[in-house]
């Protein structure tokens, strides 16, 4: 994902970067590591929400937001920083094809965390007493747990995903497969479960708002439902367009402008682990508050300055100390 290591002129070179998910190339600069120390800060503070709330919806967001920081440590530290800025050489064959099994795990568990949360949501407000029976902590877990194992083993069959913008050889059936299932499960299947999903959500708002007149109440949690599925439908549409393109018209014309399309909808489709964030912060005042507690807590070096308007208690007489209520 990102630039590739050519100018404008000449035909395209291998780079012994390891491909992204898309066939596009590593984000170069400063601008796609931001994301990570974002993301870890989003962990944190949804970490500490979903152990004091006890909701399974935060549970979802901490697995989202985890997704997002594995996949941005293989495609970032691994396939840019630790071959190119550390090593300066292309690493072994297996070694990188290793490596893009990862990112597609990766960015399979992140999307079908986001179908978990979906889901959530709609058995939560469409079956409320049924949603308190089966949404718990622990079950949530194993969800999540479960989830991320499939998103491992649907990761496998990557290993054999041609890099069409290094091999001079046409796409073959099996990469042609490849490509069609990661855009369908990654892709078109889960938009098809976010309109379905969400279009009844919203029937079900619209609803409850009628006999008083008034708008539909909508919680934190199903606003950022919305935030979070809108978000991931219109940054990682041009992603999924633009590699039918690839697939159909670059891989064996070579065309640049459609590599240049392609590299351009990764680092769009990227944007979302980073705005996943201001969303939070935006529609939840719970998760600002729980991330100030966090950027409060980290230790302070150095002596702390005394309070002149309170003593040290060593300096209390002890009969002064008899009465006082703790």
């Amino acid at each position: 994902r990102g630039l590739d290591r050519r100018g404008a002129r000449g035909p395209p070179r291998a780079t012994g970067l390891s491909p992204a998910p898309g066939g596009g190339r590593e984000p170069r600069g400063s601008h796609c590591r931001a994301p990570l120390p974002v993301n870890v800060l989003s962990a944190v503070a949804l970490s500490r929400l979903a152990t004091r709330t006890k909701k399974s919806s935060y549970w979802y967001l901490l697995a989202l937001a985890t997704s997002d920081i594995l996949t941005q440590v293989f495609i970032i530290f691994v396939g840019f920083i630790l071959q190119t800025a550390i090593l300066a050489r292309a690493l072994p064959s297996a070694f990188t094809h290793a490596v893009t099994v990862l990112e597609f795990a990766a960015n399979h568990a992140s999307t079908w965390v986001t179908v978990l949360l979906t889901v959530d949501r709609y058995v939560a407000l469409c079956h409320p007493l049924r949603y308190r029976a089966l949404s718990y902590p622990r079950r949530t877990r194993r969800i999540i747990a479960a989830v991320f194992a499939a998103a491992l083993a649907t990761g496998i069959p990557f290993y054999w995903w041609l890099d069409a913008w290094r091999d001079a050889d046409p796409p073959t059936a099996l990469d042609r497969a490849l490509k069609w299932a990661h855009c369908v499960t990654s892709y078109f299947l889960p938009c098809g479960i976010f309109l379905a999903t969400n279009s009844v959500v919203i029937r079900k708002l619209k609803r409850r708002g009628r006999p008083g007149g008034r708008r539909p109440l909508l919680s934190k949690s199903t606003a950022l439902l919305l935030a979070v599925t809108a978000v991931f439908v219109v940054l990682w549409a041009p992603r999924a367009v633009v590699m039918m393109c690839h697939l159909y018209v670059a891989s064996v014309r070579r065309d640049w402008r459609v590599h240049l399309a392609l590299d351009v909808a990764n680092m769009v489709a990227m944007l979302s682990t980073t705005l996943n964030f201001f969303l939070y912060c935006f529609v939840s005042q719970t998760f600002r508050r729980a991330v100030g507690e966090v950027l409060r807590a980290h230790p302070r070096h150095g002596p702390r300055p005394a309070n002149p308007r309170i003593p040290p208690p060593a300096l209390k007489p002890p009969e002064l100390l008899a009465g006082t209520a703790l």
